[in-house]
């Protein structure tokens, strides 16, 4: 937020006893929020907090441990597209260490952390573009999917081998749920025959009568992997291709077909502990509007008993609606008021109700701020992505925040991690049987919520001395407080978004605090703090465990 403060103004109109007196009440404010500016006393000119990166705040932060809010689920992300040829790479080292990036809870020799430790790992269950090659009539091979499900009713389970060796790697290092997640149905059950919608309606992609078919598909391959969820649609709303091709699997589909799916899906799941989680709509403001063709207010439409398509008293059906936090992230005004809407949606259809945030990346443009292409990997893209991850967390009360492309060889910037090709370059095609590994500060930042913040703890209120709306906070400090309730032990992520050095002191926590900080040099990077004298660095991100 620009400090728009003038000292010579102030100076030349200081004579008036009015002014004065406001300026002497701004003092008094001042104090109160236990802003301490070095060198300066009430009644003198202020130097800009904001232009002047050698003065440091000092902010008191107070957790409120009673004040609960919603227990976290998972932090997750999913295996698309990379995975499928990455998995197959012949140099094991260089996938394990993929693998720890994305779930080891490890640590380095100077106790800093192996890798982010994901605890949801979202596996695609591929359609047949494949095995289709280029009459797939989708360009990029790497955006192509397997099936298991052959043509004449058989399973081969020797497929999609790449992401099966991440599924393996992720349970190996602890992670604690997985989700199968299908775009669109197999394509010999597609009416086009492909595995994208080019119909131009906003129906699901389906040959009539082969609805029970696909539903039996996913629940066979639920069962045999053992997933924890299954998520049967994905980004309903948008097009998800033209009569001439598509670039990647995926289709249309409104509340009514989803429903009959889901319906056909809970009673084949029984006896399984999985569950199926609908919604991932494209955008925030599907769950609670924008219904005029039929695919949107889905909280309500899936959740209300007097909806014609309530699915929230079927078996094996989680009482959890889930988006995607894309085209819905600034500026930050809008940001808060559709995250608030969301909750408040929830609040009257179904309290109680989990909401997932289940795909994010950057995409596009954002306010002329952030671009996807082309790849940006530095700290000003970890503090957006903390941001995110931040309002997602504290006003649509998310339980679980999942990320979109684990690995990429692409020159974007929607991934954690890169693959480059042996050479050190951005080359796709060179990418496919051997690369070079780096990773991302989008990687590492959110890893400061995903790392520390695990399964079972509770968001629990915090309030900032001189902060007093989600707004301000956005542009000056944002920080979060999660607690887990057996151990006594409390997480704080705190996000300095500004370009100056700041210092907070923490009320109702005592002592020594580890602290783990992400900036534009480190990621991460472990240290021991004193809960009165914390030093956030500019553009960071900052993990902080204590005792409560």
């Amino acid at each position: 937020m620009k400090n728009n403060f003038k000292p010579k103004r102030l100076i030349k109109r200081f004579k008036q006893r009015k002014v004065h007196n406001l300026f002497r009440n701004a003092c008094s404010v001042f104090v109160l929020v236990q802003i301490l500016l070095p060198q300066t006393a009430c009644g003198k000119p202020k130097v800009s907090t904001v232009d002047n990166p050698e003065v440091k705040e000092k902010i008191t932060i107070t957790i409120h441990p009673d004040d609960e809010k919603q227990t976290i689920h998972s932090f997750g992300a999913s295996d698309c597209w990379a995975a499928k040829f990455v998995g197959k790479w012949a140099d094991i080292q260089k996938k394990n260490h993929i693998a720890d990036l994305l779930f080891s809870l490890d640590t380095l020799s100077d106790g800093s952390p192996k890798g982010i430790g994901l605890s949801l790992w979202r596996f695609n269950i591929g359609s047949g573009s494949y095995e289709q090659g280029a009459a797939s009539n989708i360009t990029d091979e790497w955006r192509r999917e397997e099936c298991f499900l052959n043509e004449d009713g058989s399973y081969n389970w020797q497929k999609q081998q790449g992401q099966q060796w991440f599924l393996q790697a992720a349970k190996q290092r602890g992670v604690k749920y997985t989700l199968g997640f299908s775009l669109t149905p197999p394509v010999f059950m597609a009416q086009n025959g492909k595995a994208y919608n080019s119909s131009g309606t906003t129906k699901l992609n389906i040959q009539n009568g082969k609805l029970e078919a696909y539903a039996d598909f996913m629940v066979q391959v639920i069962k045999h992997f053992g997933f924890d969820f299954l998520s049967p649609i994905n980004e309903p709303q948008w097009t998800w291709g033209r009569v001439d091709g598509a670039s990647q699997e995926g289709t249309q589909a409104e509340n009514t077909e989803i429903t009959s799916l889901v319906k056909l899906l809970s009673p084949k799941l029984a006896g399984t502990n999985a569950k199926v989680v609908i919604g991932e709509a494209g955008q925030w403001d599907f769950l609670y509007g924008r219904n005029t063709d039929g695919r949107g207010d889905q909280i309500n439409q899936f959740f209300s008993p007097y909806s014609s398509n309530y699915i929230g008293n079927l078996p094996n059906v989680a009482s959890i609606i889930s988006s995607h936090s894309y085209f819905t992230t600034c500026p930050d005004n809008n940001m808060i008021n559709v995250r608030n809407l969301v909750a408040a949606q929830v609040e009257r259809v179904k309290p109680g109700l989990e909401t997932w945030q289940t795909e994010f990346g950057i995409l596009g443009n954002i306010c002329d701020q952030y671009s996807g292409s082309p790849r940006n990997t530095g700290i000003n893209y970890g503090i957006y992505v903390a941001k995110v991850l931040h309002h997602d967390l504290t006003i649509a009360n998310v339980t679980s925040w999942q990320w979109w492309l684990a690995m990429s060889p692409y020159n974007y910037s929607d991934a954690l991690v890169y693959i480059n090709a042996p050479s050190g370059q951005i080359d796709i095609p060179g990418s496919k049987n051997d690369g070079m590994v780096s990773d991302s500060k989008q990687l590492w930042a959110f890893g400061n919520f995903a790392r520390f913040v695990r399964p079972g703890m509770k968001r629990v209120a915090v309030s900032v001395s001189g902060i007093s709306t989600p707004e301000e906070a956005a542009g000056r400090l944002m920080v979060s407080a999660y607690k887990d309730p057996a151990a006594k032990q409390v997480v704080f992520v705190i996000i300095n978004p500004q370009s100056i050095q700041k210092t907070v002191q923490l009320a109702g926590i005592s002592g020594n605090l580890k602290a783990y900080i992400t900036d534009n040099t480190r990621n991460l990077k472990k240290s021991v703090v004193k809960a009165e004298n914390i030093t956030l660095s500019p553009r960071s991100v900052v993990t902080l465990i204590g005792s409560y």
